[in-house]
């Protein structure tokens, strides 16, 4: 599957939002120097300035795309992703900063942190969505993992949000249980 750069940056800083929640009340979100350093993580330009504001808005595109990850089928996703895309008041516009050729950004000049997200992001997403790719959109499958991540394998594989963390955690476990057993 071809992605380009644009909409790779889009996708990660999607996952990348996904990932701030943490279990119960490890919210990697929940001031506004949080959302500079998740910012700055995704290599957003200059976001102005943050607020408490910014804050309950980002948090909310977080939970919106926490349900298109999770919406049980294409039909559902799609109509999450239009309605986030429109209420971001999305603009298309063509760029060619920082180095790269000409390509399309989504979200309008001065819009919110949490509006661009849910420009671009969305964007993003509905470009899997419409190359019939959503499966594409994945949770760790770790036992008490479930970071997101969009599997851009060739044969859409991925199990894990990292081989080098769960991925290789299990396989040791797995490689250890059948140890013992051949040894007991």
């Amino acid at each position: 599957m071809l992605i380009n750069h644009d909409t790779r940056c889009a996708l990660d800083a999607v996952v990348r939002l996904l990932n701030t929640e943490g279990p119960g009340d490890d919210d990697g979100l929940a001031t506004p120097a949080d959302l500079r350093r998740y910012a700055a993580s995704c290599g957003f330009r200059d976001p102005g300035p943050l607020g408490a504001a910014d804050v309950a808005a980002l948090r909310s595109v977080r939970e919106r795309f926490a349900r298109v990850f999770a919406a049980p089928d294409t039909a559902g996703a799609a109509a999450l992703l239009n309605a986030m895309v429109a209420e971001a008041g999305t603009t298309p516009r063509l760029s060619d900063h920082d180095g790269y050729d000409w390509h399309v950004h989504y979200f309008a000049p001065g819009a919110s942190l949490a509006d661009h997200l849910a420009a671009d992001g969305g964007m993003a997403l509905a470009f899997l969505v419409v190359a019939g790719e959503r499966e594409r959109l994945r949770r760790c499958e770790a036992p008490g993992c479930g970071r997101a991540f969009v599997d851009v394998s060739r044969n859409r594989s991925r199990r894990y949000c990292s081989s080098r963390t769960c991925g290789n955690r299990l396989h040791v476990a797995a490689y250890r249980a059948r140890r013992r057993e051949t040894a007991g």
